[in-house]
């Protein structure tokens, strides 16, 4: 059975000054109304308040049949409908969209009066097949199954319901559209846009006779009774407009809430309803005991298109009838009636507080929706009033003990309330000497504190906080305590609840930390050590990984390291990188955040990177995490080394891990090549954290995942007038396979590298390069004499050597220089004709 409140959606009522009886009448445009009877048509012009005036009159060529109104550029669709008679034994039966195409009935679209280049863009579309059974109880047959009102009603995309945009008639986009339909004891309304579901159900107390659908209201018109229900209109359009509805960021009462319905008001003798804009336009009329009623056949059913009414022809000996206007209410004075109605419900704590505070702000939001109807300066008031209608639905689910508890968390967001503001609408008093927390609080309370809001509770809501989970929520309180909302909470009031915690059993690594953090705030050093001392240092980032904002916390949208981060970062650096790294294994920091993280711990600004940032890449390599781009890592780092390099520019803290360390820890750092540390040695290199940068960026060079090609135009910084800058260009140019230029350089910067060089590199195929680039190179250079005559005629020597025991003697003959002392190379000659019969 439906509900019935008892307000007032109606408000005044005019009496239309017709000459004649009506017959048809509809409403339309901004204030038009027209009533036609017999040949003549009247128009009248309805004043805001329901006044109405005459306007003109004009006759037509025949009797009107049927009367509706169409705005200028906007296309009407006729439905047009055939229905089989009733058969009493046939079943009731639903087919819903393209599958009302099997109950056989054949719909044809006629082309009559269209331009054939028209006809192509109509096509008729199958939504709905129902068939009712009578009631075969009876022995007469009833107007049970005799339907009336159908009905088709869209509602247009309207944006976000603050949007300041105004919709021209050309704009409208179809949203939603919904179709009704009404038996004389029932009444069927469905949602028929994506696909067709049947969202409610209206049982009326009293056999109706019409009944009009607007996106607010349905009314209904029995022979005494004018009935308004809710419809769920809104609800449903909702869901199709904002994806985010029905989420924690949203939220709007389901379309299967229970319909309701807000009035019953005596009208004696309705005839015929229709509605446009806020008003009513109800026929009444007296029917004289002396005219019989005449009964229509039960085959027959009664059409209509628009908002227009067909009424049967009255003989002429019937009178006494009146045509009124009834204006509805505006939706904010009928919304204050609901919510001061809903106060009786407020201390029960039962769903009919609920169930009328959803009523009406569906009410509120159908309007503004309805965004045409408004007038100026009614949207402000609308969307205040849906802002309230929020926090009273938030303010019901917070307090009351229901499986939807957790709606408390969108309605109070989309409220616009603060959380403190949330907080004071909260009766904080004792329920039989003992305090009692409703779960959609708690839900909602936790949820903010998580969304790191930009708001600080004051000392005094932060300690009801601490109360009200210490309570309900036990585990949940070092998560709150971390929360920069609870920034104000007296240090004393928490480190006591957290004491409370461990005496009854519940320990953890997490409460641990959060008892340092807290003794820090307190400036409780010696508290903070003990604390930090119980745990491994493995359980500490397992405990930071539990909850981040102990290190990290952002206020305003911007990064900001907790004053346990800057402790840490002067106490125990590896603790807290291990820790940032842990979260960003965890999905709890991205990679951009944590490189902000450590440049505002650290006080730098965007375009200096501080050690800890580098120790922090450097783990992330040792790490090997998934979500890595190597190569982007590889390109941060090696930017700083060549960097630092370049401009002699030691680290601000000491590295955490050694070249060393890296080459035994990460598969990414290669072993150094041995004829580096030849060329390095020729140069007194005293700067460890040089000699350390230097190792670092040689050994990433060395390992068998750099991409050699990418890191070569960044190394112009660093120039190869130093043995520091040589080895990077050597060992880049020897990656690429560019030996004979590396060659060519040793020979000329570092002589006594070259044979190293030659012995780690020159293998395999590019063994010949022994003979072919490096024989000839040194027999030249060794020609030309100069101040590093001996390095290079000690080279050439180890050359010959090796290349007397890779050729045959003739091979050998023909790569040494035709103007040769045969003196000098006869012992190698000697020993390439030997060494087959020695082997």
């Amino acid at each position: 059975m439906v509900q019935l409140y008892n307000l007032h959606p109606f408000g005044s009522q005019e009496v239309v000054p017709c000459k004649l009886e009506p017959e048809r009448f509809c409403g339309g445009g901004r204030d038009a109304l027209f009533v036609a009877a017999g040949c003549k048509v009247e128009a009248f012009a309805v004043a805001g308040r329901g006044l109405c005036q005459p306007r003109c009159a004009f006759s037509t060529l025949g009797r009107v049949l049927r009367l509706a109104y169409s705005e200028a550029d906007i296309s009407n669709e006729t439905l047009q409908l055939e229905s089989d008679d009733f058969v009493i034994c046939q079943k009731p039966m639903e087919l819903l969209g393209e599958k009302s195409k099997q109950s056989g009935i054949a719909v044809t679209l006629e082309s009559t009066g269209l331009a054939d280049e028209k006809i192509k863009y109509f096509h008729v579309q199958h939504l709905l097949y129902r068939c009712f059974a009578p009631d075969i109880s009876s022995c007469v047959l009833s107007d049970d199954i005799k339907l009336h009102s159908l009905q088709l009603l869209p509602i247009y995309q309207t944006g976000s319901l603050t949007s300041e945009r105004k919709h021209s008639s050309q704009e409208k986009e179809l949203l939603s559209l919904f179709c009704f339909f009404s038996l004389p004891h029932v009444g069927y309304l469905y949602m028929v846009v994506k696909s067709v579901e049947l969202m409610s159900v209206y049982q009326y107390p009293e056999k109706s006779q019409q009944a009009v659908l607007t996106p607010q209201f349905l009314h209904v018109i029995t022979s005494n009774n004018l009935q308004c229900y809710t419809v769920r209109c809104s609800a449903a359009a909702a869901r199709e407009e904002d994806p985010y509805v029905d989420t924690t960021l949203k939220a709007c009462p389901p379309v299967s809430m229970d319909v309701c319905a807000l009035r019953i008001q005596l009208f004696i003798g309705l005839k015929a309803i229709c509605h446009f804009k806020n008003h009513i336009i109800l026929l009444t009329k007296a029917d004289p005991e002396t005219i019989p009623e005449r009964r229509e056949s039960p085959k027959r059913l009664l059409s209509r298109k628009g908002t227009s009414v067909n009424l049967k022809t009255p003989p002429v000996a019937e009178a006494g009838w009146n045509l009124y206007i009834v204006n509805t209410i505006s939706p904010v004075q009928l919304y204050k009636e609901m919510v001061d109605y809903s106060n009786a419900y407020k201390t029960a704590k039962t769903q009919s507080c609920i169930h009328l505070l959803s009523e009406a702000h569906l009410l509120v939001r159908a309007a503004l929706m309805d965004a045409s109807q408004l007038e100026p300066g009614e949207k402000a008031e609308l969307l205040e009033a849906f802002k309230e209608s929020c926090g009273h639905l938030g303010d019901c689910y917070s307090r009351l003990d229901t499986q939807y508890s957790h709606l408390a968390l969108p309605y109070y967001k989309m409220s616009g309330l603060s959380m403190a503001e949330v907080l004071a609408r909260v009766d904080w008093a004792l329920e039989d000497g003992a305090q009692k927390y409703e779960r959609g609080l708690i839900f909602y309370v936790n949820h903010s504190l998580y969304e790191n809001l930009d708001e600080e509770l004051s000392e005094e809501l932060a300690a009801k906080v601490v109360q009200m989970f210490y309570v309900a929520e036990p585990k949940q309180l070092p998560h709150i305590l971390c929360s920069p909302s609870m920034k104000n909470i007296d240090p004393l009031t928490a480190i006591s609840y957290l004491r409370k915690l461990d005496t009854s059993g519940f320990s953890s690594v997490l409460v641990t930390l959060t008892k340092a953090a807290v003794a820090l705030k307190m400036r409780d050093l010696d508290m903070h050590r003990n604390e930090m001392k119980s745990h491994s240092e493995m359980k500490l980032v397992c405990g930071f990984i539990l909850e981040p904002r102990l290190l990290i916390q952002q206020r305003k949208g911007q990064i900001v390291p907790t004053e346990f981060a800057v402790q840490l970062k002067e106490t125990q650096p590896g603790l807290l990188v291990a820790s940032v790294l842990g979260l960003q294994k965890n999905n709890k920091i991205g990679i951009e955040e944590a490189d902000s993280f450590f440049k505002v711990l650290c006080g730098k600004d965007e375009d200096t990177i501080p050690q800890l940032l580098v120790d922090f890449w450097e783990a992330q390599l040792v790490a090997c995490l998934p979500d890595v781009v190597l190569q982007e890592l590889f390109f941060k780092l090696t930017s700083q080394y060549i960097w630092r390099l370049s401009k002699r520019q030691p680290p601000d803290t000491t590295p955490l891990r050694t070249s060393e360390d890296l080459i035994n820890t990460c598969s990414h750092y290669g072993l150094i090549s041995p004829w580096v540390n030849v060329l390095i040695s020729s140069e007194s290199l005293a700067d460890k954290n040089y000699m350390e940068d230097l190792s670092k960026l040689q050994s990433l060079i060395c390992g068998p995942s750099f991409d050699i090609a990418s890191i070569i135009p960044f190394l112009e910084p660093l120039s190869e007038d130093t043995v520091a800058g040589l080895s990077v260009h050597v060992l880049c140019r020897t990656r690429l396979e560019e030996y004979e230029r590396c060659i060519d350089r040793l020979l000329e910067r570092c002589p006594e590298a070259v044979i190293p060089y030659a012995n780690h590199e020159l293998k395999e195929e590019n063994r010949t390069l022994w003979w072919k680039k490096l024989l000839p190179e040194l027999c030249q250079r060794v020609k030309c004499g100069g101040e590093k005559y001996q390095l290079y005629l000690s080279s050439l020597k180890e050359t010959l050597s090796v290349v007397a025991v890779e050729l045959q003697l003739r091979d050998f003959l023909n790569v040494l220089p035709e103007d040769g002392t045969a003196a000098f190379f006869l012992p190698y000659l000697l020993y390439c004709s030997r060494k087959k019969s020695l082997t």
